[in-house]
């Protein structure tokens, strides 16, 4: 496994985020230089170079990925589909230009929404493409445009993909810890979409750092898709909740939401609508397999009730 020399400068695009923190957190241990790039930039490690940039601007993002070997994409952008539609391809042409200009290697951090809905209760890099929301069908959109250029020969690239996550320190993402983490905690009742009795996997946050990070210096990897490591046999919504308030030494109550009580919701609030499209991620098994990756990196992942222990450590005690 040959990696990257220590020197060489490693970006991050979007680093103010949940991934985006936990990477800037591991990357030292592949490189004395971090560089740092989002609207408003914040330090997290005291030695890494901060930019300014707005990547829907081509001049922005090419001076944000000059002099990198590495751009790490870890955008979130707000969550609704018409600020995808728009901002998404435009963020994606502008990084690939700016990492073919510059021949910078790119490692797009992505999510599983492209996936064709008949089979999520086996997902693995070999998963059709068939998006069924607005929302699945840019993130197809902008996978394709990158993968296009790497089979063309102009960009080395790679995609690591990941689960809904979870984890310690996540700030306002990730549905487990809306649903579930927070409202245990307020003592609210803890909520779940559509149905309790499917498996739903997530991947730890601190585990698909790690993972990124290791796929990003490793030369071998590219050109490929790559699943982040995430424990296998997930845990049902029910027992999702269980889990958390035992760990919490808290007994709290349950409130399901159905597809029309969401649709309801939506008429009222703008985050719910953007919801219902995705619902389909909760009415039936969601399991995400990352047996290529632990095979090929000997990685485990680590396991629900340990990564729940973690979260409630940290964030609730």
């Amino acid at each position: 496994m040959q990696q990257q020399e220590n020197e060489t400068m490693q970006t991050i695009l979007g680093s103010g985020g949940t991934i985006g923190v936990e990477l800037a957190r591991i990357l030292p241990q592949y490189t004395d230089k971090v560089r740092l790039v989002s609207r408003r930039p914040q330090k997290v490690i005291g030695n890494e170079e901060l930019v300014s940039a707005d990547l829907t601007k081509p001049a922005d993002a090419m001076k944000a990925v000059e002099g990198s070997t590495v751009a790490y994409l870890t955008v979130g952008l707000p969550y609704f589909a018409k600020v995808w539609e728009k901002d998404w391809p435009v963020i994606m042409s502008n990084v690939i230009t700016a990492c073919e200009q510059h021949h910078c290697n790119l490692v797009f951090f992505d999510n599983i929404y492209m996936y064709d809905p008949k089979y999520l209760d086996q997902m693995d890099e070999n998963t059709p493409m068939n998006p069924a929301s607005r929302k699945g069908k840019v993130r197809a959109l902008i996978a394709e445009m990158m993968m296009g250029e790497v089979a063309k020969g102009r960009l080395t690239a790679l995609i690591a993909r990941s689960a809904d996550f979870y984890g310690p320190g996540i700030q306002n993402s990730g549905m487990v810890r809306e649903l579930v983490f927070k409202k245990i905690a307020a003592g609210e009742k803890a909520n779940w979409m559509c149905s309790f009795q499917y498996k739903h996997s997530a991947t730890y946050t601190p585990d698909a750092a790690k993972a990124t990070a290791l796929l990003g210096n490793t030369d071998d990897a590219y050109n490929q898709v790559w699943h982040l490591p995430t424990a296998a046999a997930p845990p049902t919504g029910k027992e999702w909740i269980e889990l958390i308030a035992d760990e919490m030494n808290l007994m709290p109550e349950t409130q399901l939401a159905p597809k029309f009580l969401v649709r309801i919701m939506g008429l009222f609030m703008p985050l719910m609508r953007e919801m219902v499209e995705m619902l389909y991620q909760y009415d039936r098994h969601y399991v995400f397999i990352s047996k290529k990756f632990e095979d090929r990196f000997d990685m485990k992942p680590t396991p629900y009730l340990e990564g729940i222990k973690q979260v409630v450590q940290r964030d609730y005690k």
